[in-house]
Parts: structure tokens; sequence; C-alpha cells
């Protein structure tokens, strides 16, 4: 087997990630050498490889179901929103600028070059490669710029697969707009359809199945069910509003997780939701931590920002006055230190942190990247690092590569919770401090419980997709003789 295929979606969230990995795990347990890839990612969520490149969290997590270590290539273009108009320009791996969306679209030729020459070398390595879509590629007003969607499809020939949610309603009319409203060159890379997440009695949707193929002339490769606790790492924050939570149990500690306008990496807190006994929930006002056991401060893309929204909304002066545990991560761990001095970031200079901790922070024009490892508790730890903003502490305990000062602790490192003893040893020692009872799962190991999702994922596929179907398209392109429909069709 040899090629290519592209999911798209048409909306953000409708399973395009998902889908993506369970295809690339379905492939891996067929023996095929295969390979995620995302040309260009927008997303707060990120992750590090082992050379130092960050990419997209996501595409870590498909690289890991097809059982390989992530590369910069498998997401050659990060973009990471620090505001409403600019983000940071992340390329194979680098750090490059912050730049608005015209200067942005200024490069795209340049762009578009360096995202097809990332792919072909996954290709000339691997037998296969499973793309995945950005947003929509309806998105018609981005389309000359488009680099991820039917861009990369006409550049490198790909057949692609459009993915709905029909648990928000209207798919059908999504798969159908999604389609017509696209040029013909480009609604001849479009080669069929699947619908995610569908609940209820499967006889009601075989109407509108058959109807959609008639007037598209486009196959339903499979309808994949709703399941519950499949999600994985997610692209945004959009995603925080549907992800599954834990249910609490009587005595559960309760954990809440801040959730800043520009929060990101706030994967950190999935192995706490997949402890027994652990409650959490993610919190933008004073009223919604007042029961909080542990208080997290994650990761912010624009931490002197978020901050003073820290401060608007009152959330500060909660923190500053709480006396139960709080624990900064990165963007968090530095609002708990003393003084911020940013003239990289939001370029403003000195801010007063939240002065919970000894320490100051100075943000570094270079960005920090790596994979640390170090020890806490007695107990390993393995963790990825990502920050522009340098802590220095004289004073407290020390913990991982930051401090720790009473209830108050604080670490630049992601990822640390997923170690799972160094995780249990951490949560037993907040809950003395909250006085609470804790009894960890000593069975629990996170990384079995992410490959248990990524295997179920492969099961998605197999037993509900069309499978033949797709390999199809992947040895032999888009269908030929697609029907080209017209947006007044009917």
């Amino acid at each position: 087997m040899k090629g290519g295929l592209l999911v798209a979606g048409t909306t953000s969230d409708a399973g395009k990630s998902v889908v993506t990995a369970g295809i690339c795990r379905w492939l891996a347990r067929q023996g095929v050498r295969v390979a995620p890839f995302k040309a260009q990612n927008m997303s707060l969520n990120s992750y590090v490889t082992v050379d130092g490149a960050e990419i997209g969290r996501a595409q870590a997590v498909q690289a890991a179901a097809c059982g390989l270590e992530p590369t910069a290539d498998m997401n050659p273009i990060l973009l990471k929103p620090g505001s409403d108009r600019r983000s940071h320009v992340v390329i194979r791996g680098r750090p490059v600028a912050d730049v608005d969306a015209t200067q942005y679209n200024a490069h795209r030729d340049e762009l578009r070059a360096i995202a097809v020459e990332s792919y072909r070398r996954l290709a000339n390595e691997f037998d296969v490669v499973v793309c995945e879509g950005a947003g929509s590629p309806a998105e018609i007003n981005l389309r000359a710029g488009d680099i991820a969607n039917m861009g990369l499809a006409r550049a490198v020939n790909l057949p692609v697969v459009v993915v709905g949610d029909i648990d928000r309603g209207g798919v059908f009319a999504h798969f159908y707009g999604t389609l017509a409203i696209l040029e013909p060159a480009d609604q001849a890379h479009i080669s069929g359809f699947i619908v995610n997440k569908f609940r209820g009695a499967p006889e009601l949707l075989v109407p509108g199945l058959d109807m959609i193929e008639e007037l598209t002339g486009r196959c339903v490769y499979g309808v994949l069910p709703w399941l519950d606790g499949l999600w994985m790492d997610v692209e945004d924050s959009l995603s925080l509003d549907t992800r599954p939570r834990n249910t609490p149990a009587i005595g559960s500690l309760r954990v809440r997780v801040v959730r800043y306008p520009r929060i990101s990496n706030f994967t950190d807190v999935d192995a706490l939701v997949a402890e027994p006994g652990v409650e959490v929930g993610f919190a933008a006002t004073p009223a919604e931590c007042t029961d909080a056991d542990l208080l997290i401060l994650p990761g912010s893309r624009a931490t002197v920002n978020d901050l003073a929204w820290l401060r608007d909304t009152g959330l500060a002066d909660l923190i500053t006055r709480r006396t139960g545990p709080v624990l900064g991560i990165c963007g968090g761990y530095q609002m708990l230190a003393r003084t911020i001095t940013d003239h990289v970031e939001s370029g403003v200079g000195a801010v007063p942190g939240l002065g919970l901790l000894p320490a100051d922070v100075v943000f570094a024009p270079g960005k920090t990247r790596g994979r640390p490892t170090g020890e806490g508790y007695g107990h390993p730890v393995r963790a990825y690092e990502i920050h522009h903003g340098v802590v220095t502490h004289d004073g407290g305990e020390p913990f991982l590569d930051g401090c720790r000062l009473g209830n108050v602790w604080g670490t630049t490192w992601h990822g640390t919770l997923e170690n799972d003893a160094f995780r249990r040893a951490f949560l037993a020692d907040v809950a003395r401090a909250a006085g609470r009872e804790f009894r960890p799962d000593p069975t629990l190991s996170f990384a079995g419980l992410r490959e248990a999702r990524l295997d179920a994922l492969g099961d998605l596929i197999e037993q509900n997709v069309d499978t033949d179907a797709l390999i199809s398209l992947i040895e032999g392109g888009p269908a030929p003789g697609l029907r080209t429909l017209s947006l007044g069709a009917f």
C-alpha cells in the first residue's frame, strides 16, 4: 500500500483529529508504515519533539497511534494565537515571529511550499500519510491562502474524506454545502463522507444517508457511534465545552482549572480526569472556584494579558486570599511570581505578579523548548517545556524545576501529572494540605489508558467504516468522474 488521505471536517471540532488518529492506529495494526500530517495547525496545545521542535499536541498523539516519535514534519506550520488578530508562528518546530493575518498571508506561497516539502518527505519515508485538515474546507474567504485543506489536496493530489458531527445537527446540510460551495477543481478531490458522534436508532439515519449519496454522487463511508471516554489531546479551547468530565463521587478531591482567555496546554490535567476520586472542572469565575481543594493555573499563550484578566474578574483576589493548595504550570507559575518583566510577548515591561512564590520572571527573546527529566516526591518525572519566561526563585522548597512555598507549587514543566507515581504522591500531598482523604488507584497507568483509547479509536474505524473503500482511495487517489455540484442545484 502506498499513498495518502486527507481527513477534512465540516466544522472545527467535528472529529478530524480523532478520526485521523483512528485511521492511523487501524493502518498501523495492519502492519502499514503510516505517519500523521497536519500542514498548518492553529492551536494553543503544543508538544516538544525529542530534538526540541514544537508541534501541535494532536499530531504527537496521532504519531503515538502510529507507534512513532513525533517529528517537526508532521506539523510544519503551527500558529499559536496571542490575540484576536495576531499569532505566534512556528515553522518546522522553530519559532519565527508574531504576525497579524495580513503579514501571514503575504508569505502564503512560501509557507505552502514548506508544507508540501514536509509532506513529501513523510511520503518518501512511509507507506501512507494520513493528513488532518484545519477548520473547514468551506471557508471560502480563506481559500486563496489555504495550506491545510484543498490547497494541500490539490498540491499533492490527495483524496479527501469529510467528517461531520451529527450530534450538533444539520450534518447533511453541512455535507452538501461544504461540497457545493467549493470550486469544481476542489470538488474533484472530495471523495466521500463520514458521519461522526451518532447516537440513536440507525434505521432512522438510513434515508438521509441514501439521499446525500444520491444528491452528491459521493459515498458515506461510515457512521461512527457516539462513545464516551474517547476524547484525546484536543486542538483548542472550543473542545473544553464538549469534552467528557469524570463523574464526581462523594468525598472526591475537587480540582478547578482556571480557564483564562488564552489558556494553553490544558491537556496537562487530563491525567487528573482519569484518576478515580478526583473531580476536575474548568472555571472562569470566583464562584466556580470556591469549593476547590486544588486550584490549577495552567499554561497561557499571553501570560501578562491573562494575569490582567485574573485581576479584572476578581479571580486574582480569590487566589491571593486562598489558603488551600494552588498549582501553577508554566504561564500559571509565572503569574504566581513577584514580578514579570515582559518586553517580548506583551511588550508591556514590568508588572507585578500575584506574589505567592518567591520568584521573578523575565521574558527572553528565545524560547526554551525541551524534554527535561527530574524527580519529584522521590519519583522520576519526564516532562516537556515551552516558554519565553525565565523564572528565577530565591526561596521556598525545590519542586521539579520550580519551587513550593506553603500550599503553593510552581513549575514550568508540562506533562508532569502523566507520571503515575509522581501524580499520586502529589495528590496525596494536596489532599493532606486540604484536609481531605485521597486513595489513589495504584494500578492506573495514564500511558496505558492513552494506548487503550487509541486502540478503541482503531476499533471504531475498523468496525464502522468501509475500510476497503479507504484503502482504494489511499492507493488510487481521488475517485474519478465525481459529480460537480452547484449551489443552485435545487
